[in-house]
């Protein structure tokens, strides 16, 4: 059974994902690498990519420091 969201995912998530993904894909990276980097597993960044689920600050702030970004790169123009 799969479970419904309490409210809709807002389109800020959904505009970071394609930044992250964006630059990932720009840096010639893996997601895997991305992933172990920011001490997470692949699942989980393909989540935050996706656009499917929300991320906390300290996550976001970990994806930075993997893709070696500061994290306001991140968020700007957002």
């Amino acid at each position: 059974m799969k479970r419904e969201r309490k409210s809709e995912i807002p389109e800020v998530v959904k505009e970071l994902g394609i930044k992250i993904k964006d630059l990932i894909n720009d840096n010639k990276l893996k997601r895997r690498e991305v992933a172990h980097d920011a001490e997470m597993d692949v699942e989980s960044l393909r989540k935050y990519i996706k656009g499917s689920q929300e991320m906390k600050i300290s996550t976001l702030f970990k994806i930075a420091q993997a893709l070696k970004i500061h994290p306001s790169e991140l968020i700007k123009d957002l």
